[in-house]
C-alpha cells in the first residue's frame, strides 16, 4: 500500500497507543488531575483521527485532490492539537514554560473540524460515492 495518509494514520495510531501507555503508567504519578486529563485528550483525539484518517485513505480507488486536501488538513490539525496538548500537559515536570502553546491547541482543533466539514461538504456534493 503505497498510500502515505495511511502511512501517516498508522503511526499517529502508533504512537498514540505508545503515548495513552505511558501517560497511564508513568505520568500518573507526576501529572495534576489536569494535566493527566488533558493529556488523555490529546491521546483520544489523535488515535480518533488516526483512525479516520486510515479509513479515509483506504478509499484509495476514489481518490481526489479534494480528499487529499482533508487528509491534509486532518493530520496538521492532530499535530497542533494533540501534540501542543501533550507539551502542555508535561511543561511542569519538564520545567519548561510552555504556555505559549496554549494558542496553537483551539488552532489544531480549528483544522480537525474544518477536516470534518470538508469532508462532509465533498460527501455531499459528489453524492458520497465519488470521494
Amino acid at each position: 500500500m503505497g498510500n502515505k495518509y495511511f502511512k501517516v494514520g498508522v503511526i499517529f495510531a502508533f504512537t498514540s497507543v505508545i503515548l495513552g501507555a505511558f501517560g497511564a503508567h508513568l505520568l500518573k504519578d507526576l501529572l495534576s488531575v489536569d494535566e493527566l486529563s488533558s493529556f488523555k485528550t490529546g491521546v483520544r483525539y489523535q488515535m480518533f483521527h488516526a483512525l479516520g484518517i486510515i479509513i479515509l485513505s483506504l478509499n484509495q480507488d476514489n481518490f481526489t485532490d479534494k480528499l487529499n486536501r482533508v487528509l491534509q488538513i486532518m493530520s496538521f490539525g492532530v499535530i497542533l492539537f494533540s501534540f501542543s496538548i501533550y507539551l502542555l500537559s508535561l511543561q511542569n515536570i519538564l520545567n519548561i514554560k510552555l504556555s505559549f502553546l496554549g494558542v496553537i491547541t483551539p488552532i489544531g482543533g480549528l483544522f480537525l473540524i474544518s477536516s470534518w466539514m470538508l469532508l462532509f461538504f465533498i460527501v455531499k456534493k459528489n453524492d458520497s460515492s465519488h470521494i
